[in-house]
């Protein structure tokens, strides 16, 4: 099998790593070369790279047509602030980058497409029933990165419906590991920053809107749930929550790193008051249809992430 990934990122390299157990494929289109990233995640040669834009059609669709994936995965886009930073810019490169991967994956052919969306597509401003999330729940926040990755997933349903190709969808809590967080995480960024600065054993400077409470899940969790949407018999259309199934505190986050690295000091900068998230996403859909559940704690996972930096970072960390 082969898989052609649209961002060369962390969801989309932690999937290229389980997808690797089974001798998968893996071709990467980014228009930012990463290649040392790429290395560093994957291994030198264990992939292949195109830089290419999303919003390419004519390239998207040859990069397809050479090398005939039986799944193309979706990850490329801005994220939080990133999408509003010009607005015109997250709205052309969120929206119109599905639109064209759709378009060649149905011009190609291929079975299926899996996209990645977000726990934040969902409507933060309403209270959920009992404080759970399920995939029904009304989408859309009102900011430039909620509507657009809303409008992805109705991009995509409506291609499905119209022209067959199997689709499915992931809404992953705040995804943390190693990553280079070019397309805008600040969540993804605050945990590099609290593992880089434990191991360096300098005082983690985390902005004041960050130290919100917060849903996550680990990238080798992430990775696995996508190996299964590309490998399972599944409904044509389908969307799946991913998480931890908990909302954490920043303590609570404090802690899980500091089981790793206990000398870590954390300097919060003050600036704009945290909005925290109470209302949790309900993973069940993914454990009965998947058979998916995270296997990594906040604790385990970041225990593994510690591991991977101090491996990047070299024997003088």
């Amino acid at each position: 099998m082969t898989t052609v990934i649209t961002g060369a990122g962390l969801v989309g390299t932690s999937y290229a790593i389980s997808a690797a157990v089974r001798g998968e494929k893996v071709v990467f289109l980014d228009p930012l070369p990463r290649a040392d990233y790429l290395d560093r995640r994957l291994g030198a040669g264990n992939y292949t790279l195109i830089p290419e834009d999303t919003r390419h059609l004519p390239g998207v669709l040859a990069a397809i047509e050479e090398h005939r994936p039986d799944t193309v995965l979706h990850t490329a886009g801005l994220i939080g602030r990133r999408a509003e930073d010009p607005l015109h810019l997250g709205m052309d490169l969120n929206v119109n980058g599905a639109i064209a991967v759709c378009e060649a994956v149905r011009l190609a052919g291929v079975r299926r497409l899996l996209n990645i969306s977000t726990f934040g597509a969902y409507d933060w401003r309403r209270d959920a029933v009992d404080g759970v999330m399920k995939e029904d729940f009304p989408l859309g926040s009102g900011t430039a990165y909620s509507n657009t990755k809303a409008v992805q997933e109705l991009i995509l349903e409506a291609y499905s419906a119209k022209y067959g190709f199997e689709v499915a969808i992931v809404r992953p809590a705040n995804v943390f590991g190693m990553g280079h967080f070019w397309g805008g995480s600040g969540g993804g960024e605050k945990c590099h920053t609290l593992v880089e600065s434990g191991i360096r054993g300098v005082p983690a400077r985390i902005p004041e809107e960050q130290t919100m409470a917060f849903e996550y899940v680990y990238s080798k969790d992430i990775g696995r749930a996508l190996d299964l949407c590309a490998t399972r018999e599944l409904p044509r259309y389908n969307v799946f929550n991913i998480g931890i199934g908990a909302v954490t505190t920043f303590d609570e986050l404090a802690a899980a790193v500091r089981a790793s690295l206990p000398g870590l000091e954390i300097e919060v900068v003050p600036g704009t008051p945290p909005v925290s998230r109470t209302d949790h996403m309900d993973i069940g859909h993914a454990r009965d249809v998947l058979g998916w559940e995270p296997e990594y704690t906040l604790e385990a996972g970041f225990a593994a992430y510690v591991e991977e930096m101090r491996a990047a970072l070299g024997a003088n960390a």
